[in-house]
């Protein structure tokens, strides 16, 4: 099945032009097209145009509710199996190829990102890769181990470096080896005749699903921990040397937890900071080959993407 997005297949009409042919033709933001391709298509969906606006404040109401009830249960009442066994269910069935595919991508990327500190801080620390290989994949409490590795992961990297008596740095040698385009394709994902359903519309629904079914530390966990966009982008920032790349994480300072209500955007944000954060890396990956076979020097935007 054919699946390119329409802005990219309609004329372009200067009376009337695409704002999603804008986004995607403009270079400003560093994502390979085919990412930035599905990541919009999904964007200008019906469902996502039509659907979420009725779906979000049913959502974050529910949130309220489950709050409420969740008073009167045990505390450590959680079912993450289940949960995790309904998640994978409902992304085969509902949600769409791209958001299923960039779902996919999210984890391989967050594991490659923090491969890829670990292994540059000057007290290197190993990491708990996550690479699921398809929907089904996700059945093993993916999701939740994916917000513990992130949080055990900072723990981890800075009881090393007070150990030393070190701080991050500048790496001399920096080591671009975990870097790579994940084996996920598109054409692969669940294309039935319901698999409809926006990233973001997924991720309104299936929140108020995830703070049922998890402990209240479990959910508030997940909810707060990106809030650490903020501080991967700084450890990547300072191995780099690049702070200017920060402008493109931004999802609130990590010492200031929010409200749980707003988590389902704020994933989203989530998931696109980690995809532009992998993005310059395969660039500056690119450059650092490019420069030890001779070839011309080149500008960051000018690098190929695998």
């Amino acid at each position: 099945m054919d699946r390119t997005p329409d802005f990219l297949t309609q004329a372009h009409d200067e009376r009337d032009p695409s704002p999603w042919l804008a986004l995607y033709l403009d270079q400003s933001t560093p994502l390979p097209d085919d990412v930035k391709a599905a990541w919009l298509a999904d964007s200008s969906s019906g469902s996502r145009q039509y659907l979420l606006p009725f779906l979000r404040p049913i959502a974050r109401l529910t949130i309220i509710l489950i709050q409420i009830v969740k008073v009167f249960v045990p505390r450590n009442w959680s079912h993450s199996m289940l949960l995790h066994r309904f998640l994978a269910w409902g992304l085969k069935r509902f949600v769409s190829p791209e958001a299923n595919w960039l779902i996919l991508r999210h984890f391989h990327l967050g594991s490659q990102v923090l491969a890829f500190i670990g292994r540059n801080s000057p007290a290197p620390v190993a990491t708990n890769p996550l690479e699921p290989a398809d929907i089904d994949a996700l059945r093993d409490e993916m999701f939740l181990k994916h917000d513990l590795n992130l949080f055990n992961f900072v723990i981890r990297l800075n009881t090393a470096l007070r150990d030393k008596g070190l701080a991050l740095c500048k790496a001399e040698n920096v080591d671009f080896s975990m870097i790579k385009a994940p084996g996920l394709r598109l054409e692969d994902m669940p294309q039935g005749k319901l698999n409809f359903l926006d990233l973001q519309s997924a991720i309104e629904l299936f929140t108020p699903l995830y703070q049922l079914m998890l402990t209240d530390n479990d959910f508030w966990r997940a909810a707060n921990s990106l809030q650490l966009d903020e501080t991967i982008g700084i450890y990547t920032a300072t191995i780099l040397n690049a702070p200017e790349h920060l402008i493109l994480v931004n999802n609130k300072h990590p010492l200031v937890p929010l409200s749980t209500l707003r988590a389902g955007h704020r994933l989203v944000i989530h998931g696109l900071s980690t995809e532009m954060l992998h993005s310059l890396l395969q660039r500056m990956q690119a450059a650092q080959n490019a420069q030890q076979a001779g070839a011309p020097e080149t500008t960051l935007y000018e690098q190929p993407l695998a």
